[in-house]
Formats: structure tokens, sequence, C-alpha cells
């Protein structure tokens, strides 16, 4: 089917405060969307259909059965497929408009300079506290508007951080809300969340894109907003310029490792080869932390205790059995892994190396 611009923009168009100029800036603009989940997928899709001309993906994840409840943009036949490129295959067909391209790959301290580089505006859709902070103080250091959005069960942020003011100086970042990164705060697939705050915050984001773009109406600058589902209330939450941080010093500084395998304890770890040589020990007792109950598991499991419910100091260890915590990728179970061997020294347990998704 052949159509013009002209009618497929004409609603928005339309509108006075937009028109034919403002979208005209749409059409010049580039965006880069880093992380292609609950929040950049929604997030993409509605730039593309607003007329955004360039569009660049990042995201390392492939679509899971889990993702499908928020991340509608995907669907069942896409499990397994790399999110990225199902993402941009679902905006060619919506409109032709806009030009999409991927990167498939985790982004780091080495790569998130180049990526930033060429766009116009940068959107924050991670789940991961050390990659938000590394995208913030990337965005400060070459000078990049952020548009920030993030999730904690029932409750929404979203922010614009560092736009260029008329008075020459750039306002709130990330790092002027909350200055260090947290380390106790889960991401969504440990702790939990809805459907419905999960896009409202990235349509959040997606106008606060277009408003920086067609300098239309007033940005979440030096301000954070906070959503909360359950009361349908809001806040602002005024922020202040931290003159005392110098963030080109702590990127430069800074390696913004996300927790991994890596770092974790041998003596504390079992080896998917050695546990499968266990299976079926009597003395075996496998705990799985897994959040999601349908979530596939080859082997057979004695406990299920979601990591967001489990609770060491109510468990109740049988030190005649040798504990085996599992979850998805390695990481949470881990954690678990070692609270329970400070609160129980002569307790043999340890955390399935990799998670189940390497078994």
């Amino acid at each position: 089917m052949n159509f013009d611009k002209e009618s497929y923009f004409l609603r928005q168009t339309t509108l006075p405060e937009i028109g034919v100029a403002g979208q005209e800036l749409l059409r010049k603009a580039k965006v880069l969307v880093i992380g292609c989940g609950g929040l950049g997928s929604p997030v993409a899709v509605y730039l593309a259909a607003s007329g955004i001309g360039e569009l660049h993906l990042v995201d390392f994840d492939t679509v899971s059965v889990s993702n499908l409840h928020r991340q509608v943009f995907y669907k069942t036949e896409d499990i397994h497929q790399p999110k990225a490129e199902v993402l941009a295959n679902e905006i060619k067909k919506r409109t032709p408009f806009t030009k999409v391209t991927t990167t498939n790959e985790a982004v780091t301290k080495n790569s998130i300079l180049a990526l930033i580089s060429e766009v116009d505006v940068v959107v924050d859709g991670t789940d991961n506290l050390q990659v938000k902070y590394l995208i913030n103080d990337a965005c400060v250091f070459a000078k990049k508007p952020l548009v920030y959005g993030s999730l904690y069960k029932f409750d929404g942020y979203a922010a614009t951080f560092n736009v260029l003011g008329e008075d020459g100086n750039y306002s709130c970042n990330l790092r002027d809300a909350f200055p260090k990164i947290a380390t106790d705060i889960p991401n969504c697939e440990e702790a939990g969340t809805m459907n419905p705050i999960v896009g409202m915050i990235a349509l959040l984001q997606v106008n606060e894109v277009i408003k920086l773009i067609t300098k239309t109406g007033k940005l979440l600058t030096n301000q954070l907003l906070i959503y909360n589902s359950l009361e349908n209330s809001q806040l602002k939450m005024k922020l202040k310029k931290n003159t005392s941080l110098d963030i080109k010093s702590i990127f430069e500084n800074s390696d913004y490792v996300v927790e991994t395998c890596a770092n974790q304890d041998p003596s504390l770890l079992i080896s998917a080869s050695v546990l499968k040589e266990k299976i079926g020990d009597s003395s075996l007792e496998i705990v799985s932390i897994l959040n999601n109950s349908e979530e596939f598991i080859p082997f057979k499991v004695h406990q299920k205790k979601p990591y967001n419910v489990f609770d060491v100091e109510t468990f109740d260890p049988n030190f005649q059995k040798n504990y085996v915590i599992v979850c998805k990728k390695g990481i949470t179970s881990y954690e678990i892994t070692l609270k329970l061997k400070e609160k129980y020294p002569l307790l043999s347990v340890v955390s399935l190396s990799e998670g189940i998704i390497n078994y």
C-alpha cells in the first residue's frame, strides 16, 4: 500500500505546537535507545511512529517467555530471538519512514561513547543500575541529553537529564538525584513488576523525547517524576545540581562492572557437570529462587522459594542435606548462598555456577 508522510502524520502535524516544522525536526532527529525490554521496546515503536528519522537499538538479550506479559511488541514465536533485531523488524512493518539499526551487544564503557556520539538524544531503557550510571555519566561527559526511566515494583521514575539551557549550563543528571550506585536494589526480574506501570513510564519517556526535539512544552528537567500505580499518585522530586561531583573523572576512573559470575568464590559454586553427576543423590536439596514458577528447570527441584520473598532469617536448614541454590543466571543464587553461609557457617550450600540457562 502506498501512502505519503503527510497522511501518515496528519493528526500530529494538525497540532499547531508541532506542525510541519516540528515534524521536520523529528524527521531529522537521531535517537539511541539502550535496552529493548519493557521500557525500550514501546519507546522505540512509539518514537518511530511519531516520525523520528533514525533509531539505533541496543540490546544483548533474547526474548524469553517471562518477557511477554509486559514487552508487548514481542510474540511467542519471537522467543529466543535477539530483541533488538525482532523489534527493528516490528518497527519496519509499522512505519516506513524511520531508519532503524541495531547492536546486539551489551553496552560497555568501551562502546558507550561511540554509540552516543552520532545521536541527538539518548533513551535509557535498561534495568541494571551499573549500566544506568554508565549511560548517565557518558552522556554528561559527551554533553548529550538523556531521557531516563526506571521501575521498582509498583513505582516508576522518569526524568530528562543533562539538557543544555539558555544560560549555557546543563540541567541535573542522575547523580544529582542519587550520587552513588545502590547495591541492594533488585531489577524487575528479581523484584517483579506489573505491566501497566512499565508502559506508562515508557510513554512518559517518549513524550519527553518528542518535546525535547520539537522544543515544545515543559520538560522533566531538574526534577524526578515518581509515579505509584497502586495509589495512582505521583510527585515530582526537585533536583539541585551537585557541583562537588566531577563526573568526567568518575567516568574515566570507574569500570561500571555489572555483577557477574566472574567475581564469585569457587568454593561456593557447583558446576553444571558436577551437579549432573550428583542428580539423584538423596542428600541433595535443590532450591530454586526463580520468581517465575513456570520457568523451565531441567532437573527436579526440592524447594521453590522465590527470590522476592526469600528470607534467610526464617529459612529452616537441614544440616544433613547438601543444598544447591539455583536461579536463571547464577547471580542472585550466589547472593542467597552467601547470606545462608554467613548465617549458617556449617551448612553445606553452594550456588549453581552460571545458572540454569547454562546447565
